[in-house]
């Protein structure tokens, strides 16, 4: 197979891997957390791997839209308190980091959203709410989910899944590119 058709090849593979996940994705999970996300005080992303970067790119998007959005880990992120919400992003949903971090942000009352591939996980039982995306999981390589290496699938669709909401918050919102861009980064 010549070069170029293996990678369209591989192309088609992911977005069809999407388009039957997008069937299975429950969207009521994703619209209860609206009016969560309205009223939070403070929202912090968690994720570590490459769900934290999926998370990180979250935590951005939702700065833009004008939300106080903060990554754990990073040196400038405060103490989360109650009134809060963490949402945390975990393919396994058994991550120790992730874990540990929901169980501290209850302890001070604030609230969690997780977001996993499996509903009989740790992250999914610990949390207020969790948004279920069923995509394998990096330590359990299914085909008949996924050819795709890993949690790949459930890393793409983490980030789609988010784009989607925040699409939708931003079409509610009204507000316009150039108000979004106010908050764009000027420094690079």
């Amino acid at each position: 197979m010549e070069l170029e058709a293996h990678i369209a090849n591989s192309i088609t593979t992911i977005f069809e891997e999407h388009s039957k996940l997008n069937n299975q994705i429950q969207i009521e999970q994703i619209a209860e957390i609206v009016p969560i996300l309205k009223n939070a005080n403070r929202i912090f992303f968690l994720g570590m791997g490459r769900s934290g970067f999926m998370m990180n790119a979250v935590a951005m998007r939702f700065m833009h839209l004008g939300f106080k959005a903060y990554v754990v880990g990073e040196t400038t992120t405060p103490a989360i308190a109650e009134g809060d919400l963490l949402i945390a992003g975990s393919g396994s949903g058994t991550t120790g980091t992730v874990i540990k971090a929901v169980d501290t942000a209850k302890e001070v009352g604030a609230q969690v959203i997780g977001v996993t591939t499996t509903s009989d996980s740790p992250l999914a039982s610990k949390a207020d709410f969790t948004i279920i995306i069923p995509a394998a999981a990096k330590q359990k390589q299914d085909e008949h989910v996924s050819k795709q290496y890993a949690g790949s699938l459930f890393e793409q669709a983490l980030l789609l899944t988010f784009d989607a909401l925040i699409q939708t918050l931003w079409d509610l919102d009204g507000s316009t590119s150039a108000e979004l861009n106010t908050r764009h980064s000027n420094l690079e």
